[in-house]
């Protein structure tokens, strides 16, 4: 029998294929390589009756000798699957319906599993890599270039391409139809799929705090610390062209993440300044927002203490990514570029078994700290547990009395070995909190973040969580906001709302869903709670509905009386704020109290201070992301009104950036 490479090879030259041609034998070839693959750990030979090319069996032979998934480690891959795929074009077209240009929808069975966007769950960075490959041999498709610019794709080029609406009843392409501009992204692209993140990042979040009524439930409590790691999570996400897991976004860290020049204390010995203002609801006419900013002290360098800093690095294999261990140590040369003389520097690491890389060192030996870092390389399992052991003994070792002692976590979350359970780090950081050595946690990379463990940890460590995806993001963490980080001026920080039921019929608290307290905890010094540092704002927002006001959502109860006909104690406040903070050094706590009344309020957003503004914009960003009903219908476009109206003095450009993430979520959320 003659074979039929050669005379594939002796065959006249072909007239050059046409677009339409080369697009079909792409799909073709790429169903012929998905059906070898998945029959290439099972038996020999096919399982249907129907008959099977000779070249697709030297193609599938080919595929089972190499298990190469894409094909694309090999030249001779590409010299077999080209001249193949063309041959295989034109008798798919002889022999089959054409392929039409709109991608199927998933099978009802396959409904709980995530969309390809692509046949045969091929998802689309593979199809667009091979594509890509396949054009660099044969030159781009005629209308690539007005769809794809003539260049590679990548996930934020291609999600726009998204937004294209699908066709009511979409042609079969034939092959006298050339692909107009767009069409391959039609191809490739499902309209009708949202982009969403899509990896192994795990996120821990509750469910949205529900609106309250007042006559049952006058009182909110809850912790006042705050990361911001949820917002660098979101705009890495809308950088990439995904919308965020819903999961990915805790409101109050969004809103926290900006800088605020809310009110100043004037003195140590009265650690905060809090402020309260009461606006009408953008999203909602019926209700008011009120806006509680607390505003800490901020140390002069002259009188911030000493630091013992144990630096816990995560050297794993899993850091072996450009944006996990090369991003990790430029940041924490930025850090060592910020301390002073005093201050001291360990450094531990961990990867199957814990090592110390550096024994306690003054940051004056910044050459000796800066080289131990640069011989950092990963390798080996996670032994999370047992690095943190070992960054504790070496805290207690360099104890500095009066000043921070804190273990500074840096890891992509992945702790796969030893006491991995989140209760038992939990017990672990909590005894060691008791003995002064906080702990704080930076996240790095993406594919594999625990989230809910970097909460876990950070929380009961008296510390921060932050997540690092730029050197940008590293110099705003560690150097430029490296007071509030560092220095705290307040532990077991709480606060507590009472809602006056005569002005006030309901309340929903925005965010803290993951910090809420019982009402008994607030007055309990037992009981733990989050640090400020020096110079740190912290915003929270509650929705409240006016008695009265046609948006009240619960009926008025039937046996209890209504506050208007049986008042317990008139009064004109709105509500009354309460804080309860512990000194870094004292085990008893301090009462902080504002009440809030008709003279906190504007009775137009746009009166309200510039921070004021922004803030909100933040908070309905968030939720609007987070997919709280409340802001289903509420535009993209008026949170980007609102938060140019407030964006005032920037001078690190972060409000900017916020307005180009809300500028991209709009392009993407196509519903």
């Amino acid at each position: 029998m003659t074979d039929e490479f050669e005379t594939l090879r002796n065959l006249p030259p072909a007239p050059a294929p046409s677009a339409a041609a080369r697009s079909h034998a792409r799909l073709a070839a790429m169903e012929a390589f998905d059906g070898a693959e998945k029959n290439a750990t099972g038996t020999q030979g096919k399982a249907d009756a129907g008959r099977q090319s000779s070249i697709l069996n030297r193609i599938r032979s080919f595929i089972m000798i190499t298990r190469h998934p894409y094909l694309a480690g090999s030249a001779l891959a590409t010299l077999l699957v080209v001249p193949s795929a063309t041959y295989l074009a034109f008798e798919v077209m002889r022999t089959s319906p054409p392929v039409v240009a709109h991608v199927a929808s998933p099978a009802p069975e396959d409904a709980s599993k995530p969309s390809t966007m692509t046949r045969n769950n091929v998802t689309p960075n593979e199809v667009e890599d091979f594509l890509n490959r396949q054009d660099a041999a044969g030159g781009p498709m005629p209308g690539e270039s007005a769809a794809l610019g003539g260049k590679k794709a990548t996930a934020p080029a291609a999600a726009p391409m998204a937004e294209l609406a699908p066709p009511p009843a979409p042609a079969p392409m034939t092959s006298r139809m050339a692909p107009a501009a767009g069409q391959r992204a039609q191809i490739l692209l499902d309209p009708r799929v949202r982009p969403t993140e899509q990896s192994g990042d795990r996120f821990a979040n509750a469910q949205i705090n529900p609106v309250k009524s007042v006559a049952t439930d006058p009182v909110s409590t809850f912790s006042i610390d705050v990361d911001t790691a949820s917002y660098a999570f979101v705009r890495r996400s809308l950088m990439q062209g995904r919308l965020p897991d819903p999961d990915s976004v805790r409101v109050e860290e969004m809103v926290n993440y900006f800088p605020y020049d809310w009110p100043r204390p004037q003195s140590v010995d009265t650690p905060f300044q809090t402020t309260v203002t009461v606006t009408p609801t953008p999203w909602n006419a019926g209700t008011r927002l009120m806006n509680v900013a607390i505003k800490g002290y901020e140390l002069t360098p002259a009188v911030a203490p000493p630091s013992n800093l144990v630096f816990l690095i995560d050297v794993s294999g899993s850091m072996n990514a450009p944006d996990k261990l090369p991003l990790l140590k430029s940041a924490f040369r930025l850090l060592v570029g910020k301390l002073r003389p005093e201050d001291k520097v360990s450094i531990v690491t961990y990867a199957g078994a814990a090592g110390t890389v550096l024994e306690p060192t003054s940051a004056s030996e910044s050459e000796k700290i800066l080289n131990a870092i640069d011989t950092l390389q990963p390798g080996g399992s996670t032994a999370g547990a047992e690095g943190i052991e070992a960054a504790y003994r070496l805290a207690r070792e360099a104890f500095v009395k009066d000043g921070v002692n804190r273990v500074m976590l840096a890891t992509d979350g992945d702790f796969n070995v030893g006491a991995s359970s989140d209760e038992d780090l939990k017990r672990m950081i909590e005894d060691r909190r008791r003995d002064g050595i906080y702990l704080s946690v930076l996240g790095f990379g993406q594919g594999n973040l625990n989230d809910g463990l970097m909460q876990t940890l950070a929380q009961n460590g008296n510390g921060t969580a932050a997540y690092i995806d730029t050197l940008a993001e590293a110099q705003k963490a560690l150097v430029d906001e490296v007071g509030s980080t560092l220095f705290p001026i307040a532990k077991d920080v709480k606060i507590q709302v009472e809602f006056n039921p005569q002005k006030i019929a309901e309340y929903r608290l925005i965010g803290y869903e993951t910090r809420a307290l019982r009402n008994e905890d607030f007055n309990n010094d037992r009981v733990d709670a989050g640090d400020i540092g020096s110079g740190h704002s912290v915003t929270a927002i509650y929705e409240v509905t006016p008695k009265g006001s046609d948006a009240v959502l619960n009926d008025p109860l039937r046996y209890q009386p209504d506050a208007k006909t049986a008042p317990a104690q008139p009064s004109d406040e709105l509500a009354f704020v309460k804080i309860r903070y512990k000194k870094p050094d004292a085990d008893t706590s301090r009462l902080i109290t504002t009440p809030v009344t008709e003279a906190n309020a504007v009775n137009d957003l746009a009166s309200a201070a510039p921070d004021v503004r922004f803030a909100t914009a933040v908070a309905a960003f968030g939720q609007k992301l987070r997919k709280t009903p409340a802001l289903e219908h509420y535009a993209y476009g008026s949170i980007l009104d609102l938060a140019r109206t407030g964006r005032g003095d920037d001078p690190f450009g972060y409000r900017a950036g916020f307005e180009t993430l809300v500028g991209l979520a709009q392009s993407l959320d196509r519903k």
